[in-house]
């Protein structure tokens, strides 16, 4: 890759099969709502017999990040796995069209490319069921140092903590980023995501691995053991370089040690659904921290692209993201 990148996206490379439903399905299936949960190729199969009609989109949190950064004109590109298969195919195309390099190698052998079947309720609350698939394979070969090198910021999600193999590659891309004096950025992903690895996570983000910390306020609450909100933000604070917070219709906080920047939630007409509200916000914000333009900015241009994307299905934007910034006067 000869250009600098705004921003690089480490991240599980997967296909959205999205449903509505009403609550007593959830009941049904056993799942817990607003939870992202695990499953394997048969468990996949049997929810998406189960389920009603679907719509099908590529997805994943940081797919749908760098996707969103390139709809505001980041310059992005994008490391993740996915298998030489139709849903693959389909994967592979869809980034690249939406302006994001995708340089990664396809698998010719092994698990299927993942899916995650995602069931909003009325209230647009997602309850995702994820087969990881062939995200599973992503390595330390998969990662590329002159694209690392390149990137302002390297953005990993924290979904990749699971996988053995992508937990190095995690490493090794953050490795190779501060060597060449770059950022790199972590989102929590997931409350569920953050008990499983609390530990872990803490350290990445006290230890100096990662620079910029996304989070939600039920992930950041589950990161340090605590049900008030203020506590856990002034953890965070002790531990991170820099961090934003979204907290759903409340709006975002942005601290950078001491200094604390509110940022109002972007007035909507009707929540049609969650599914993608975060990955949208660390798009914008990401987009406007590469480009300079500063806390404030950076974080009203995340709640706009967050406001933009639950109003309707499916985590990605429907339009222009720059265009969108235009109108509401921020850029």
């Amino acid at each position: 890759m000869t250009r600098p990148l705004d921003v690089l996206a480490l991240g599980n490379a997967i296909v959205d099969v999205i449903a509505r439903c009403e609550e007593d399905f959830l009941v049904h299936q056993g799942v817990a709502k607003g939870s992202m949960t695990l499953i394997d190729e048969d468990r996949a199969e049997s929810i998406y017999a189960a389920m009603g009609p679907a719509t099908i989109t590529s997805g994943g949190s940081a797919a749908n990040t760098v996707v969103g950064a390139a709809s505001f004109g980041a310059r992005s590109a994008f490391i993740g796995k996915v298998k030489a298969d139709p849903v693959g195919d389909l994967f592979a195309h869809d980034i690249v069209a939406s302006g994001v390099a995708f340089g990664t190698s396809l698998a010719r052998e092994g698990k299927a490319t993942a899916r995650s079947f995602i069931l909003v309720t009325p209230d647009g609350e997602r309850t995702m069921n994820t087969y990881l698939g062939a995200c599973q394979d992503l390595s330390e070969a998969d990662i590329d140092p002159t694209t690392v090198q390149s990137a302002a910021v390297t953005y990993l999600e924290g979904y990749l903590w699971d996988p053995p193999a992508a937990k190095a590659a995690f490493r090794k891309a953050a490795d190779i980023a501060h060597a060449a004096g770059r950022e790199v950025a972590l989102t929590l992903s997931d409350s569920f995501c953050v008990n499983r690895y609390r530990d872990e996570f803490r350290q990445l983000i006290s230890g100096g691995t990662v620079d910029l910390v996304f989070a939600n306020e039920h992930e950041l609450k589950a990161l340090y053991e605590t049900a008030d909100f203020d506590t856990a933000l002034e953890a965070l604070r002790r531990d991170a370089k820099r961090a934003a917070v979204t907290r759903s219709e409340k709006g975002a906080v942005i601290i950078e040690g001491r200094k604390t920047f509110a940022i109002p939630a972007y007035p909507i007409e009707t929540l049609v659904d969650a599914t993608g509200a975060g990955d949208a916000y660390a798009a914008g914000f990401l987009f406007g921290y590469t480009a300079g333009l500063g806390y404030e900015k950076a974080g009203r241009l995340g709640a706009l692209a967050a406001s933009h994307v639950i109003q309707k299905i499916g985590a990605r934007p429907e339009k222009s993201l720059k265009v969108l910034a235009q109108e509401n006067g921020l850029l």
